[in-house]
């Protein structure tokens, strides 16, 4: 009998076909109906498959693949479709060079390791920042503040001696607390000219004398402009009686002294001493200060004290009778309390305030 190729590979599928308990011989008889290109046997009658007979390609072990020829290579379609989109993908896609962004840091305490000592170094951007601004109050948008004109500093008239001068900014600065400018200048000027002498021939006018004679309801009628005048009419006649028992009719010429008056805080006490007496032994802070200087992340402080002590450690000390003009008039004009102007001021556009409103200065570039 001859052996061949498929003659075994058939004997394999009906091994596997047929279970082992139904053995047979096969025989050439048997293996015949598988055979192919013999035609003797193709006209032989071959008996009807049974119903259960697996079907041949069910049993062909899936293990023997068919090799592939190494040398010959199937060329690859590439989808018109999928280039479309690659091309689209890499005309409308730019890469621009990586910016790096300003880190700002505030005002932090670092330990020297040489001396051991803790230093306070000031914001990063400090320097940048307050020079910006400085441009805008002398010739930007936040120049002719009402601060210019009717601060406290300028408040006190020219033409009268240096200690009644003195007693004028004292004043102002007591009126001023919770109060605009211009309804402090109004204030000032009504005392300035109608406060009544104190006797005969003596000068109409804002002077010591002239408060302690004056009937309280008539000191309260002249400055009702100002915020909680009721309570500064107290004040004011109290810090009278103190100043011409105490310190010789004038104003006192220390810190310690001046927040000893009723009705006088650290902000005036340290603007009437740089004002009055030419000397800064600690900064004015008063709302404007406090806010711009934490809407700048300068620090996070929860009052105007805590935010001068905050500036006097790293702040140099030749700036510190001006930041309270440079701020204040900044909050009047541009920073307001209450819709910020973000879109005409200098530090949003550069990228220096980290509190802008975005929209508000995308709206000020367009314009400009």
């Amino acid at each position: 009998m001859r052996t061949s190729r498929i003659s075994k590979e058939t004997s394999k599928i009906i091994n596997a076909t047929f279970p082992p308990s139904a053995s047979r011989r096969s025989t050439r008889s048997s293996l015949s109906r598988f055979a192919h290109g013999n035609a003797a046997t193709e006209n032989e009658e071959s008996p009807e498959p049974s119903q259960d007979t697996t079907d041949i390609e069910d049993v062909i072990p899936s293990s023997r693949k068919r090799k592939r020829d190494p040398t010959i290579r199937t060329p690859i379609k590439h989808s018109p479709r999928k280039t479309v989109i690659k091309t689209e993908v890499e005309d409308s896609v730019t890469f621009s060079p990586s910016k790096e962004r300003k880190v700002r840091k505030p005002a932090r305490q670092i330990k020297n390791e040489e001396t051991g000592e803790v230093e306070i170094h000031p914001p990063n951007d400090w320097a940048e920042v307050y020079a910006v601004v400085k441009e805008m109050r002398i010739s930007g948008a936040a120049q002719h503040a009402a601060v210019d004109t009717m601060g406290c500093e300028r408040l006190a008239e020219e033409t009268v001696s240096p200690k009644v001068k003195r007693f004028h900014t004292l004043i102002a600065l007591m009126l001023s607390s919770q109060t605009k400018d211009t309804a402090n200048a109004i204030a000032m000027g009504r005392l300035q000219k109608e406060l009544p002498a104190c006797k005969e021939g003596a000068p109409v006018g804002l002077n010591l004398e002239n408060i302690l004679a004056v009937d309280p309801k008539l000191l309260n009628e002249l400055i009702w402009v100002v915020g909680f005048h009721n309570n500064k009419t107290k004040y004011i006649k109290a810090a009278a009686e103190i100043l011409r028992d105490q310190w010789g009719g004038d104003i006192p010429d220390s810190i310690e002294g001046l927040m000893s008056l009723p009705g006088v805080g650290p902000k005036m006490a340290y603007l009437c001493m740089s004002t009055a007496w030419g000397r800064t032994e600690g900064i004015g802070v008063d709302v404007h200060v406090h806010r711009i200087t934490n809407l700048w992340g300068w620090h996070k402080t929860k009052g105007p004290e805590e935010t001068r002590l905050a500036l006097q450690a790293w702040l140099p000390k030749e700036l510190w009778h001006e930041i309270n003009w440079l701020l204040v008039g900044f909050g009047q004009t541009v920073c307001l309390p209450v819709g910020r102007k973000c879109g005409d001021c200098e530090l949003g556009m550069k990228g220096l305030c980290k509190s802008a409103k975005r929209s508000k200065v995308t709206l000020g570039r367009k314009i400009k």
